[in-house]
């Protein structure tokens, strides 16, 4: 059922902008605010206490800032697709492999907590399916053919239950869960907050940004 979710999220998304080309773009902030907040929360509330429980605090803000580091590295070819902006050249025709590995990279490393921790796919299915509207509007939008804008999107789907899979089955998931985790955490830290500080627009007040941002936080403490 975790596979599925997480394909259906991206599909759907995809099927979604194909079919009823969104353009208010208003909601489409709302719904990133409400995925940073959320997953922000979600990493607070039940990866932290999971790491610092059971290792030495400062091997674990090693990682956590390695994972930091990484998604800023990452971000250099994805150019911030994992937070709801894409800075590619439309025109051109050729599949985007920079994009696809950056983002199948940070997507296989996302997979790999909701292992032992069952509400974070709640999070990042909810962080997914903004990307995957921003990447199918950048694909479709494109002068790439649409059959490697589908193949794209199935792949882009495979990635983080692929991540979740090799957490299940492979020991060295088991044998490294600390760094890995850790690892983990430094990469949600820095896209929810970049999604969190870019949906200030200015530092303007916006009650109905922060409506959805004290709800993302409220419902990730329920769970």
């Amino acid at each position: 059922m975790t596979y599925v979710l997480l394909i259906l999220g991206v599909l759907l998304s995809f099927a979604f902008v194909y079919f009823v080309k969104p353009t208010n773009n208003g909601n489409f902030k709302l719904l990133l605010a409400f995925s940073g907040a959320f997953l922000l929360s979600l990493t607070i509330f039940e990866l932290f206490p999971s790491v610092y429980a059971i290792s030495d605090s400062k091997t674990v803000g090693v990682y956590i800032m390695l994972g930091i580091l990484l998604q800023i590295f990452l971000e250099f070819f994805s150019k911030g697709a994992e937070h709801g902006h894409m800075h590619f050249d439309i025109e051109k025709t050729n599949f985007p492999w920079l994009l696809f590995v950056s983002l199948s990279i940070h997507s296989l490393l996302e997979g790999f907590p909701i292992e032992k921790h069952d509400h974070l796919i709640y999070g990042i299915l909810i962080h997914k399916i903004p990307i995957a509207i921003v990447l199918s509007i950048f694909l479709l939008n494109s002068k790439i053919k649409l059959i490697y804008a589908i193949f794209f999107m199935v792949l882009f789907s495979l990635m983080t239950p692929l991540g979740n899979f090799m957490a299940a089955h492979f020991d060295f998931a088991t044998k490294y869960y600390v760094p890995i985790t850790a690892l983990v955490i430094g990469v949600f830290l820095h896209i929810s907050t970049v999604i969190l500080f870019e949906s200030s627009e200015g530092h303007k007040f916006n009650l109905r940004k922060l409506v959805v941002i004290v709800l993302g936080i409220v419902i990730a403490y329920s769970l």
